[in-house]
């Protein structure tokens, strides 16, 4: 596991670290714990870009049921990726 040595700095009252660009985060949130050995742990979140969509497409009224319903069941139904043969 690489390791690496970066800044820690304060931003408003709470501490920040920075994140070098070798463990960049594709995600805005995070869960963060200590463990029994006090380390912290740092676990991304995923983002909720569907279910984001829903709320503003519901929030403008420009989704109707039917279409949310089709939505939320493709969703449910995701097909698992097809293995194919190489050329």
């Amino acid at each position: 596991m690489e390791t690496l040595t970066t800044r820690v700095f304060n931003n408003g009252n709470s501490q920040a670290v920075r994140i070098p660009a070798e463990f960049r985060l594709d995600t805005d949130r995070v869960a963060i714990s200590r463990n029994e050995w006090g380390d912290l742990v740092i676990h991304p979140l995923q983002v909720a870009r569907g279910a984001a969509l829903l709320d503003a497409l519901r929030g403008v009224s420009e989704a109707d049921g039917a279409f949310v319903s089709t939505l939320e069941a493709d969703r449910a139904n995701i097909q698992p990726m097809q293995e194919r043969e190489g050329l």
